[in-house]
């Protein structure tokens, strides 16, 4: 891989947004757009005439198709827990599996610091991530959603002569567009309340109600919707979907964590997550808090045993929960572990 001299680099920079246009991995049309858009995170939803799925379907949207929204509308035929419809064109979309997004492009870094790293954010509904090596040239693998979070740690020339980043994923190494991605400043990630002692925080999820409530001397101070564990059928020899009950603690905090199965060139329809975000362990099988970009779905079991919450909820929580953290230390580690914040789980 070839490295920019500064010269190439701020001629590449340049360039950079005029290239949009034109720009051969670019997956949707080139446009600033801040309107309501959503994004199909499954295989395939319906429209309705009416907000309700007893009404007659009118069309099919499929996977990662956009679809404009025109108005939210709260439907007395439910589903209770999730009572949102979205008016889109010809009818209605339930937005269970629909997630807003945005068009969003950023101008790209200059430079890295020698050794560290940047968290970076997704802006756009889905970014084609590609891989590099001199047999091969450029090949395309996953491709990374709206709202999910990446370690880079390099600047390169990418196939579309704009700058583009090296992506840090346990997995393997591959690259992104650094127009579809904003790097997250420190004063977004600080902590939040750090003085409280670590005995005066507590975190109660009731799977009842699908919420959770974060406490400081016993006052609520943080409350939110979320999806836990749902009842999939149990292969032998694995771990049971449902969420645990109990009392725990949070042992590990990570800002990005790719689940899955670790496979680079996955299809769209594998099991395969890369840079969920805002993550937070409480049990020695693998089951945390995270933000969630495949679902808007939140109030009813959704996950794998997980606890699935909105991004931005379960960056509240990162920056909440303990064991602490400084956003500088975010330039080199990429966990923080220790005793943390008690977790009550019960129905």
């Amino acid at each position: 891989m070839t490295r920019l001299s500064r010269r190439d680099f701020l001629k590449l920079s340049g360039l950079a947004i005029g290239a949009l246009a034109f720009s051969p991995v670019l997956p949707f049309s080139f446009r600033f757009d801040d309107s309501t858009l959503g994004r199909v995170t499954t295989t395939s939803v319906s429209v309705y005439k009416e907000p309700n799925d007893k009404s007659p379907i009118v069309m099919t949207y499929y996977r990662d198709e956009l679809v404009q929204i025109y108005e939210e509308v709260h439907s007395p035929d439910g589903p209770a827990h999730n009572p949102v419809w979205y008016r889109v064109w010809r009818g209605y979309l339930h937005r269970a599996r629909l997630q807003r997004v945005k068009i969003l492009f950023n101008p790209p870094l200059s430079s890295l610091p020698e050794g560290t790293r940047q968290l970076v954010e997704v802006t756009v509904p889905y970014t084609q991530a590609y891989q590099y090596s001199k047999r091969y040239g450029w090949r395309p693998n996953l491709r990374l959603y709206y709202d999910s979070v990446h370690w880079i740690d390099a600047i390169a020339e990418g196939p579309d002569g704009t700058p583009w980043y090296r992506v840090f994923d346990v997995v393997g190494t591959y690259y992104l567009s650094s127009l579809h991605v904003r790097p997250i400043p420190h004063e977004e990630l600080g902590p939040i309340s750090p003085d409280v002692p670590l005995e005066k925080k507590r975190i109660d999820v009731n799977l009842t109600t699908q919420t959770l409530i974060a406490y400081e001397y016993d006052q609520p101070v943080f409350q939110a919707k979320i999806s836990s564990g749902a009842k999939y059928p149990r292969k032998p020899g694995t771990i049971s979907t449902i969420t645990p009950t109990g009392t725990f603690r949070i042992s590990e905090k990570q800002p990005s964590v790719h689940m899955g199965n670790g496979n680079l060139f996955a299809d769209i329809n594998d099991y395969e997550l890369p840079g969920v975000a805002w993550v937070l362990y409480f049990t020695e099988y693998g089951h945390a808090f995270h933000g969630t970009y495949w679902h808007d779905n939140f109030g009813a079991p959704m996950s794998r045993g997980c606890i699935n919450m909105r991004t931005p909820e379960a960056l509240w929580l990162f920056r909440w929960a303990m064991p602490g953290h400084q956003a500088s230390d975010l330039n080199t580690k990429y966990y923080f572990r220790g005793l943390g914040t008690a977790v009550r789980i019960f129905y």
